[in-house]
């Protein structure tokens, strides 16, 4: 494709908003694949406001492009310190959870930096479930289910590291969040109730029943709301820390029960 054909679709980009236009311009000509009609396609979707990611149909994580489809949340930059804060307590074939595992981002991640892990990815929504299993492949099990519920038996008191991206957002605050996200992403992957913590409760009280001696909850949180959820895992006998990530504004609270 021609430079002017570039530069004239990240004008029209550009005009409608978009921060990075000649970053999507390359990607949307990428994916249009020298097809007229499939990039005319293509960009009048992104004009539309549709996220890029699921106009291209993948998205960018910790190196690898993974597959997203409408609806499923997609993966955040700030979520790569959930990823190294996990990569760090783990060897290869260690029991790993995979908690809202959403397209399976972590999952892809600790498998990409650590290697071979006895890895279960969960979430409650079919649709991730069906993008997170096409991610993952054979390398783990992904299963549907409600938080702790569908995971196998074989895990319980065993599992080294539960790594979390669960909804934090207070539902209150929804609708100021970016359009691509209110909009366009699955309610339940970004509703974290009243104050955005109701799911943090939820997996303190049962992560204890998971965790090895010695195992951790390594879970996304603001910075602002750090505090209240590491006060949550204390509450149910964790030892707790919080961990940030200034590079990617990332923010994790890390939960081990005492060995």
């Amino acid at each position: 494709m021609t430079a002017p054909v570039r530069d004239a679709l990240a004008a029209r980009l550009r005009a409608a908003g978009s921060v990075f236009a000649e970053d999507e311009a390359d990607l949307l000509l990428e994916a249009g694949d020298g097809d007229a009609v499939r990039l005319r396609a293509l960009v009048q979707r992104r004009l539309g406001g549709e996220p890029l990611e699921y106009v291209l149909g993948w998205a960018a994580f910790d190196g690898h492009r993974l597959r997203v489809t409408p609806g499923v949340f997609v993966p955040r930059a700030r979520t790569t310190v959930v990823v190294e804060q996990a990569a760090r307590r783990l060897h290869r074939y260690d029991r790993v959870v995979d908690l809202c595992c959403g397209a399976g981002a972590i999952s892809v991640a600790l498998l990409g930096r650590v290697g071979a892990l006895d890895l279960v990815a969960a979430d409650i929504d079919p649709a991730a479930v069906d993008v997170a299993a096409e991610n993952i492949g054979d390398r783990g099990i992904v299963v549907a289910g409600d938080l702790f519920a569908p995971l196998p038996d074989r895990f319980r008191g065993l599992v080294d590291v539960i790594a979390v991206n669960a909804p934090y957002v207070p539902t209150g605050s929804i609708p100021m969040m970016p359009s691509e996200a209110r909009d366009h992403e699955h309610r339940v992957a970004l509703d974290g109730g009243v104050d955005g913590l109701d799911l943090h409760r939820r997996i303190a009280s049962g992560a204890g029943e998971w965790l090895r001696p010695g195992g951790a909850v390594v879970i996304e949180v603001s910075a602002a709301q750090a505090p209240t959820s590491a006060a949550v895992f204390e509450a149910a006998g964790l030892a707790v820390a919080v961990e940030s990530d200034d590079e990617v504004d990332g923010t994790c609270v890390v939960a081990t029960r005492p060995a």
